[in-house]
């Protein structure tokens, strides 16, 4: 045993927000505990980052005709998207995907402008400020379940849309709409598997030894 080893409780204490964090969409009145928006910006900049270019910004959504103009952005691509699977149209659209103006905050997080300068760990993979940003949210996502409070990551959204909403510089490139809140609960699953979208994949279909190897579990779907 390591003498750099958390206690049993941490380590559990750990893996239970892993175990227990939600994608989610259903918020209830509330607002954040108090400081709790400033922990999560907090956590976001302890993530690890290519070449320690830190590329996240977070833009704050709080008045109300801004976040109807950033449902309407969601919506059309939330119906393009819907035309984009023939074979589940119908059970797509039953799906709740957004929360954005129900939720308590709305942060909308963004690639910083000038990243191309940048090219430590990104000269053959540049996508690794896209994975950064993902860093960072999960380290929110993480802290707000401890915390109890839900988090969800909105995707459907044209990029070019939401930058002119928010009067990003050129160069800045939105990834997600967080929306964040009181919830009812935390579902036992996840939304999509519980409503049958797909299954939580096992450590055979991801884990190969030496070479790549063909899963059934782990081959796309064209719906």
């Amino acid at each position: 045993m390591t003498e750099h080893r958390y206690s049993d409780a941490e380590i559990a204490a750990v893996r239970r927000a892993i175990d227990e964090r939600r994608d989610m969409r259903h918020f209830v009145p509330g607002a954040l505990p108090e400081g709790l928006l400033g922990r999560m910006i907090d956590v976001a900049l302890r993530a690890p980052s290519v070449g320690f270019m830190q590329p996240w910004r977070f833009v704050r959504v709080a008045a109300p005709a801004t976040r109807a103009a950033l449902q309407e952005i969601v919506e059309t691509e939330r119906q393009a998207t819907a035309n984009a699977l023939p074979t589940r149209r119908d059970e797509f659209l039953t799906l709740k995907i957004e929360g954005i103006r129900d939720c308590a905050e709305v942060l909308v997080a963004a690639l910083m402008p000038g990243r191309e300068p940048h090219i430590f760990g990104r000269r053959t993979l540049p996508a690794m400020d896209i994975a950064s940003v993902a860093c960072a949210i999960q380290n929110m996502w993480l802290l707000a379940r401890a915390e109890g409070i839900g988090l969800g990551w909105v995707s459907f959204f044209d990029p070019a849309a939401v930058a002119s909403l928010l009067g990003m510089p050129a160069g800045a490139q939105p990834v997600a709409i967080l929306c964040i809140g009181p919830v009812a609960e935390f579902p036992a699953a996840p939304l999509l598997e519980t409503a049958g979208w797909g299954r939580r994949l096992g450590a055979d279909d991801v884990l190969f030894e030496e070479r790549w190897k063909v899963s059934a579990g782990g081959t796309p779907t064209t719906y």
